[in-house]
């Protein structure tokens, strides 16, 4: 990937920014396999189920292996792509339950079999063990990123929360689901506030950046708070729950430059200012502090 194209960001964004490629995912890990058992778990129909298959295997998430051949019959694993996602899914999870309470569909607990405890996942340096926010990254573009380069393309068309069927992600398809969300949150965590600002450097028309930062601000991921420059001027700060979105990114931010790596080089370059070493971040139980992997997690009843 060269020049001005999107970079690794913007195309996991793309793929992710659907609430169908997250629920197929977690579906496989928890052990679907055929067609029919993707159908059995989801709410989706036969159309739908069958494209975003196909994009799955296309972007290198599933690997498809007929297993029948009068009729053909397929089952769908995981790469080791798509398994790689089970942290971003983890970190969603933990934000949707902690941070979406009032949304209708309660996420449900999750129990660490290492240490038999419900737990929360934490967010840590894996270099030095500290707990991380933003607040303790230094963040620079790296040579394949760029505020314009970074706006997917295009998110793929999600279900309307007003259709009628339910939505399992709510408040993170809010941020995700739309490319500019997703890039309005990623330029208030790069400290963009104004929206002149945003406007600038997303190139995002003013009559969509408007409605976004609506969107946003409703689902109180942004609020609008006067300017200490002008009092007629507002700026808009992410919130504490916006603000608690950083695992969410940043695991995204990871798996993006993981598996579409660039010969420019990466998106991002974060350095932790604790320690000092580049960042890369883990998630650990909240009750025993040991680092999570996907096997070690059970999916609870709902509250």
């Amino acid at each position: 990937m060269h020049g001005d194209g999107p970079n690794a960001l913007a195309r996991a964004i793309g793929l992710l920014g659907d609430e169908w490629t997250l629920l197929l995912v977690r579906a496989a890990l928890d052990g679907a396999t055929r067609y029919s058992q993707f159908q059995a778990v989801l709410p989706i129909s036969h159309a739908v189920l069958s494209q975003r298959l196909e994009t799955l295997v296309s972007e290198g998430l599933m690997d498809r292996r007929q297993y029948q051949e009068h009729p053909p019959r397929s089952e769908y694993r995981l790469a080791p792509r798509g398994w790689s996602l089970w942290p971003v899914l983890i970190a969603i999870w933990s934000w949707e339950r902690r941070m979406a309470s009032t949304d209708p569909i309660r996420t449900p607990p999750m129990r660490h079999r290492v240490c038999g405890q419900e737990m929360t996942p934490s967010y840590r340096c894996r270099h030095c063990g500290q707990p991380v926010d933003a607040r303790h990254l230094h963040v620079v573009w790296g040579p394949s990123g760029g505020w314009q380069r970074t706006v997917p393309g295009a998110t793929t068309r999600r279900r309307s929360a007003t259709s009628g069927a339910k939505v399992f992600y709510p408040s993170t398809m809010a941020v995700l689901g739309n490319r500019w969300s997703a890039a309005i949150v990623g330029a208030a965590f790069r400290g963009i506030r104004r929206f002149s600002d945003y406007q600038d450097v997303l190139g995002c028309p003013p009559s969509v950046l408007a409605e976004r930062l609506t969107s946003l601000c409703e689902h109180d991921v942004l609020e609008p708070v006067a300017s200490s420059d002008r009092a007629d001027w507002s700026e808009y700060r992410l919130t504490r729950k916006g603000r608690a979105l950083f695992p969410v990114i940043d695991m995204v931010v990871d798996w993006a430059q993981r598996w579409y790596v660039s010969d420019e080089g990466p998106v991002l370059e974060r350095m932790h200012l604790v320690c000092g070493a580049p960042f890369r971040g883990e998630l650990v139980c909240d009750q025993c502090g040991v680092g999570l992997h996907g096997p070690d997690i059970e999916v609870g009843e709902p509250d």
